[in-house]
């Protein structure tokens, strides 16, 4: 977008630190839930057009230009071998989408809370389908296998989330990967966001600065209380500022060293999932490690206390605005 403040790209990083550590063909985003397309034909008095969106009387296109991985951090210690419907895969507590523009070699890192109410796909304990319930979108992985198929659960929840917008590849990683990041640079000095961590040590006081080593990585990334309603938000916090603090390492430690891409993809292969191989691997973060990062966003909402537990519920126009800000070009 004209004038979108920009940065210098982290990304090598960030593809292994938002947890999730992505490069398949590239589909066009033709497909919009049915009620929006209505919506938007008839606010242009139901005209036909060859745009793919019509948004507040303006026609847009899909940037075919972008890839699209997700990114996924998982609640649990070791690679979870379980049966579909079990709903015992770990739960999806961090949740990244990571939007890559090939020709502008441009990224967009967007949040998304793990509380977040959307349409999951659910089954029986037999496995069988029982359709799709609006629950929280991190439990949309524990209804898997604890393997590719907890992925994909995921990652089509995240799409339907999206209105139907394409992933290309996704990747998580379990509990005992989180240290193998810092351990990979050495320690990670952060700024703390905010005091959601004072309570448990003083030096984690907002604002001040510290630096984690492997086995304080977990604490900072993973921890919460709770007892706090919408602690979640205050963590995820805590965890875009361990992206932003291990990227500038991390592409120190490259400059330096370019078999450092390699080295890392293979320290954290035991802990995690992914559909992409090391080749695909290298050849993306070769090829936007010279480029920018987009100001990042948050999926738009409010949180509030449901009856057991919380839940971020999204504000729709502001997310489809957002949607169409990042992933379409006016026509």
């Amino acid at each position: 977008m004209a004038g979108r403040k920009k940065k210098k790209l982290w990304m090598i990083p960030v593809c292994a630190a938002v947890i999730a550590v992505a490069a398949g063909g590239i589909l066009v985003w033709n497909t919009i839930r049915q009620d929006e397309t209505s919506q938007t034909a008839a606010e242009t008095g139901g005209t036909s057009s060859s745009a793919d969106v019509v948004w507040n009387g303006k026609e847009y296109n899909y940037n075919d230009h972008l890839s699209n991985f997700l990114f996924m951090g998982v609640d649990n210690r070791e690679k979870e071998a379980t049966a579909i419907g079990q709903a015992n895969a770990g739960q999806a507590d961090a949740i990244y989408l990571v939007s890559w523009d090939r020709v502008e070699a441009e990224a967009t890192v967007i949040s998304i809370p793990r509380d977040t109410m959307t349409r999951i796909q659910v089954y029986g304990p037999g496995g069988q389908d029982l359709g799709t319930v609006e629950d929280h979108i991190s439990l949309s992985y524990a209804y898997g296998d604890g393997g590719y198929e907890s992925c994909e659960l995921t990652k089509d929840a995240v799409s339907d989330l999206f209105y139907g917008l394409p992933v290309q590849g996704y990747c998580s990683i379990n509990m005992d990967g989180i240290p193998v990041l810092t351990q990979s640079v050495g320690t990670v000095t952060v700024t703390v966001p905010n005091d959601s961590l004072e309570n448990i040590d003083p030096q984690y006081q907002e604002g001040a600065q510290v630096t984690l080593t492997p086995e304080m990585t977990e604490t900072f990334v993973r921890y919460r209380d709770i007892t706090v309603s919408q602690s979640a938000i205050s963590r995820m916090e805590r965890q875009e500022e361990y992206i932003r603090a291990f990227g500038e390492a991390a592409t120190e430690r490259f400059s330096t060293d370019p078999g450092f891409v390699t080295e890392l993809y293979t320290a954290l292969e035991p802990y995690m999932v992914t559909n992409i191989g090391t080749d695909q691997f290298l050849d993306i973060m070769e090829g936007i490690s010279s480029g920018n990062t987009n100001e990042g966003w948050t999926v738009p909402g409010e949180g509030s206390e449901g009856e057991m537990y919380d839940e971020y519920h999204v504000d729709d126009d502001a997310l489809y605005q957002k949607i169409i800000e990042t992933f379409y070009r006016e026509a």
